[in-house]
């Protein structure tokens, strides 16, 4: 039987700041991210975007990666789903699936090369014998 996967890895800006919980042993963070893309429609390009709901969990002695998440910080965000289920208290049952970030950092900026930075390719001769 074939192993299914369960993570992803994402790149957005920080919705707002993170809102930091502490519980006795454990502390979570829960996030946005705003993800888009670019989606061409004939001639026609619009940018498609939307939020991510996060949530980052941590021992109460090492939070202080959660400083990172601030408003309008480029993430990269690994992680993996997380579904929950319960009931209300009017018996409805509902649920839902968690993007649970096990790891964040700030997303390397991609550098674009000019044709002069490029390394040239170096020509070869192919001798006869």
């Amino acid at each position: 039987m074939k192993k299914i996967e369960n993570n992803f890895t994402v790149s957005g800006f920080v919705g707002k700041d993170a809102e930091i919980r502490q519980f006795a042993n454990a502390s979570v963070a829960r996030f946005s991210l705003a993800v888009g893309r670019q989606e061409k429609n004939g001639e026609e390009t619009n940018r498609v975007s939307a939020f991510m709901n996060m949530e980052a969990w941590r021992k109460n002695e090492h939070t202080g990666s959660f400083d990172k998440i601030t408003k309008g910080t480029l993430l990269t965000v690994e992680g993996f789903f997380k579904p929950e289920e319960w009931t209300d208290k009017d018996g409805v049952k509902h649920n839902r699936v968690i993007m649970i970030a096990t790891k964040f950092y700030p997303t390397p900026e991609k550098e674009e090369e000019t044709p002069a930075e490029k390394p040239a390719k170096k020509a070869t001769k192919k001798g006869k014998k």
